[in-house]
């Protein structure tokens, strides 16, 4: 690790200021920075140290809006009753992620910023070619071990799939990422996010100084009767394989969708949403010939990798089974 400028920040107008200066980077819970400082991945020169602030760490619930701190803890933000109640799949998404040491320190702000797990990003001494990290040098993942890596989203400069739970909850809901830069905005969830294209060391769509001070999510009724489904090789402490965040709202019959949301996650560079399965589930009758049928629908486009092809298979099952679990069928 490089040795580097420590500053605690007085406040978040200040703390913006001084993102903005060329190799600073901000320091929330740590738990992914540190790591990758670590491993030579990161090489900042400054750290502004928010972690101290207040203001920023609270959860607010009402019947139209649930706000969310940057700071606010990942399990404090799963145990909130409110939340549990509002929103399960928030819940669920921060519950099934990472260890309870990590979301114990881990802060919403951090964990949407965390960055890919890929094994050839996180070793530059042993894999120097890759995009993500050195623009222009190569993905080493495309001839190499490529089980994780994605099957939608992907170019042929980066094949890294996003690891996070969280966010994927959040793009099926429409919810907002609130920033502070020189101005304050709201950037959805599924635009904050890049598809890597040609440049996928350029990640989000944060300009230089902003900083995230919270996130919203609307509340629909869709929210309500909601679940978050994580697929991975066991049961704790690892990432997806595939995931599905789903909330589904029905007609006054019980039994037609009126309204369904669909996003995945461990199949692609970024959150996905799977609109052509919500399109085609609007107005349905809810069983399972019809929910199986409409999930196939959520790899359109997939290209699958010598190593990760199953979860082409996989990605509808897992759709599926996580909306036959928020209706009751399972």
């Amino acid at each position: 690790m490089r040795a580097f400028d420590y500053v605690r920040a007085r406040d978040v107008s200040s703390a913006h200021l001084d993102a903005a200066v060329p190799g600073t980077r901000i320091l929330a819970g740590g738990t992914t920075l540190l790591d990758l400082m670590k491993c030579g991945v990161e090489r900042p020169e400054r750290l502004i140290d928010i972690s101290h602030l207040g203001g920023l760490n609270d959860t607010t619930v009402d019947d139209q809006l649930i706000h969310i701190g940057a700071l606010a803890k990942m399990s404090h933000v799963a145990a909130n009753a409110h939340v549990q109640r509002q929103a399960a799949v928030v819940s669920e998404a921060l519950w099934r992620a990472a260890s309870p040491q990590l979301r114990n320190m881990a802060s919403i702000g951090g964990n949407l910023m965390q960055r890919t797990r890929c094994t050839y990003y996180r070793d530059p001494a042993a894999y120097p070619n890759c995009n993500k990290r050195s623009p222009g040098s190569g993905c080493a993942a495309l001839q190499g071990v490529n089980r994780n890596h994605a099957i939608l989203g992907a170019s042929e400069s980066c094949v890294a799939v996003y690891p996070g739970d969280l966010a994927v909850a959040l793009v099926a809901f429409d919810a907002k990422v609130k920033v502070l830069g020189d101005t304050e905005r709201s950037i959805p969830v599924d635009d904050f996010y890049r598809l890597p294209g040609d440049t996928p060391h350029i990640e989000h769509t944060l300009a230089p100084g902003e900083i995230i001070v919270g996130v919203e999510v609307p509340v629909v009724p869709a929210l309500k009767q909601s679940h978050y489904l994580k697929v991975r090789d066991r049961v704790s402490y690892e990432f997806a394989a595939a995931s599905a965040a789903v909330g589904l709202e029905f007609e006054p019959d019980g039994h037609t969708i009126r309204d369904v949301r669909v996003a995945m996650g461990g199949v692609a560079t970024k959150p996905w949403r799977a609109r052509s399965v919500e399109q085609a589930l609007r107005g349905k009758p809810f069983n399972e010939k019809v929910i199986r049928s409409a999930a196939e629908l959520c790899v359109d486009g997939a290209q699958g990798l010598e190593h990760n092809r199953f979860k082409i298979t996989l990605a509808p099952r897992v759709v599926a089974r996580a909306l036959m679990a928020a209706g009751g069928l399972v």
